[in-house]
C-alpha cells in the first residue's frame, strides 16, 4: 500500500498524476453525494477517508481508539487505485446485495474483502458504489461495528488442532489438542 504524507484531501489529490486525480475525484464526488450527513471526510491512513467522527461515535476505531471509526477509504496504490468499503466487509447481507447489483452492471468486480481495485474510472459501477454508501447511516454502521466487536469478545476460544503428515508431507488427519494451559500442566 502506498501511503501519502498529505494532510488534506486537496493536497492528496494535487500530488497525483492527472489521470488518477480525475478518476479519484469522480469517485469522491459519488461518495460525497451519497454519504450520510454524520460521516466526515479527511485524511486517514495515508488515503482519503470517510469515517464516523468521535462526536458521533466516541469510542473510535477499536484497533486504535484515537482514530475515528473508518467507513471507506479511497487511494492511489502502486499498480491500481482502490476503494476500501468496510461497510461491505462486516455485513454479509450488504455484501451480497452489492455483488448482485455490480453483476447487473456488466462490469468485472476486482475485489478483496473490502477493497475494490480499479485501473480506470470506467472499471467501476459508480451507481452501485453510490447506492452502497447511501444504504448505511453513520449511526447504523457504528451499531453494526459495536455488535461485531462485542460478539467477537464473547466467542469461546477455538481448540487448537494439529495435522499429522506422512513422510511425503501429505496431511493425514487433524486431532484436537487440549487448551495450552492443560498441556503444560500435563507435562509437569
Amino acid at each position: 500500500m502506498v501511503q501519502s504524507k498529505a494532510t488534506t484531501v486537496a493536497g492528496y489529490l494535487a500530488d497525483l498524476p492527472e489521470d488518477r486525480r480525475s478518476a479519484l475525484q469522480a469517485v469522491r464526488e459519488v461518495i460525497l453525494k451519497s454519504l450520510d450527513k454524520d460521516f466526515e471526510e479527511g485524511m486517514q491512513y495515508g488515503m482519503i477517508g470517510y469515517y464516523v467522527p468521535h462526536s458521533v461515535y466516541p469510542p473510535g476505531y477499536h484497533c486504535d481508539p484515537r482514530q475515528p471509526l473508518p467507513f471507506a477509504n479511497l487511494g492511489s496504490q502502486k499498480n491500481h487505485m482502490a476503494l476500501y468499503m468496510m461497510c461491505l466487509y462486516g455485513d454479509p447481507n450488504q455484501l451480497k446485495w452489492f455483488e448482485t447489483e455490480w453483476k447487473k452492471s456488466g462490469k468485472k468486480l476486482d475485489m478483496g474483502k473490502s477493497c475494490i481495485r480499479f485501473k480506470k474510472l470506467e472499471d467501476l459501477a459508480l451507481d452501485v458504489i453510490g447506492a452502497a454508501i447511501g444504504r448505511v447511516s453513520a449511526r447504523k454502521y457504528a451499531e453494526h461495528c459495536e455488535r461485531a466487536i462485542s460478539g467477537r469478545q464473547k466467542a469461546p476460544a477455538k481448540k487448537a488442532t494439529v495435522a499429522h503428515k506422512t513422510a511425503k508431507g501429505a496431511s493425514v488427519r487433524a486431532r484436537k489438542l487440549p487448551p495450552k494451559r492443560a498441556r503444560v500442566k500435563a507435562k509437569a
